[in-house]
């Protein structure tokens, strides 16, 4: 069976707030398990990591030597480290859903897929941490330079709406985020109660003007107010939950580095403005972009971090 890259770089499209950092073993402890092949700002690289990345390469069908497979090891350990030292991976929850969706996708469910990539020498576990990194790195990405196409200009604009025909139309949201706080100090300790805790309260929200009420009434919760946000615009995690929710309704929570939450969709309704037309535009020549081989910034930002990291071959 073969693993298409292109479908699993969707999963990192899938993205904008990360939560659970892929573990990273201290060198000492991996040094145990397997001879060690390479060790990156002092993290260890095993001969176990590299065979089961060749595995990988190989169900893709690309290059599957020793070299190849500890550069990629090599990459994937210095983004791992920027999106943990940013404070933005995606939470467990997220990866697990997405491995679901990969799993679907190749009309398998996940127990199959799992027995597929263990015979494979791949693994449930390097596979995961893989989906993590694809999903985390191009928002870790964007944040620092935003999309690699700036503002259209007046005349662009004009010209796209002239070759659309008409002016695209699309959903404006006004959001409100609520958050039922989880020091990272107490996450396995009381996560369970909290989210029990803000699936309960989630029933009982009055609507985003008496929000700050609602939250006094509850301990170490806080409200945001997101302001306007365009379809296109919805961050990947919360798009599904947010289009299936009614105008004043509430999201179903989800997990994420700060606690549990849930969005208030405080108002929502159709546009087709000049800025929504441009936002509608950039999100399809983003995809186009994706398609095309990933956002240029990526190579950039990886660059920098192998010219200032330590990197030892073994």
């Amino acid at each position: 069976m073969m693993f298409a890259l292109t479908a699993t770089r969707r999963l990192a499209l899938a993205a904008a707030v990360l939560a659970a950092s892929v573990v990273v073993q201290p060198v000492a402890q991996q040094a145990q398990a397997a001879e060690i092949s390479a060790v990156v700002n002092k993290t260890a690289i095993t001969s176990t990591d590299v065979a089961k990345r060749v595995a990988f390469l190989r169900l893709q069908r690309q290059k599957a030597d020793t070299k190849s497979a500890r550069e990629a090891m090599v990459d994937e350990i210095l983004k791992r480290q920027e999106v943990a030292r940013m404070r933005m991976s995606v939470s467990t929850e997220d990866v697990d859903r997405a491995f679901e969706r990969f799993a679907a996708s190749n009309k398998m469910k996940p127990q199959q897929m799992s027995q597929i990539l263990e015979r494979a020498g791949v693994g449930v576990e390097h596979f995961k941490n893989y989906i993590a990194v694809q999903m985390s790195w191009p928002r870790l990405v964007n944040a620092r330079y935003g999309s690699s196409r700036g503002r259209m200009s007046s005349e662009e604009l004009v010209k796209r709406m002239q070759e659309n025909k008409e002016k695209p139309v699309t959903t404006e949201y006004f959001l409100q985020q609520v958050i039922f706080v989880v020091p990272a100090s107490k996450r396995n300790a009381i996560m369970g109660k909290r989210q029990k805790e803000a699936n309960t309260a989630r029933t009982k929200f009055p609507g985003c003007e008496q929000s700050k009420d609602f939250a006094a009434n509850y301990l170490d919760v806080s409200v945001r107010s997101l302001g306007r946000v365009l379809a296109p615009e919805l961050p990947a995690e919360w798009k599904p939950l947010i289009e299936k929710t009614p105008e004043n309704g509430t999201t179903a929570t989800r997990v994420t580095e700060r606690g549990v939450e849930f969005l208030a969709i405080c108002n929502q309704r159709q546009v087709s403005d000049d800025f929504a037309a441009e936002v509608v535009f950039r999100a399809e020549d983003l995809g186009k972009e994706q398609k095309g081989g990933g956002n240029p910034n990526e190579k950039k930002y990886l660059d920098e971090l192998r010219k200032k990291a330590i990197i030892e071959y073994r």
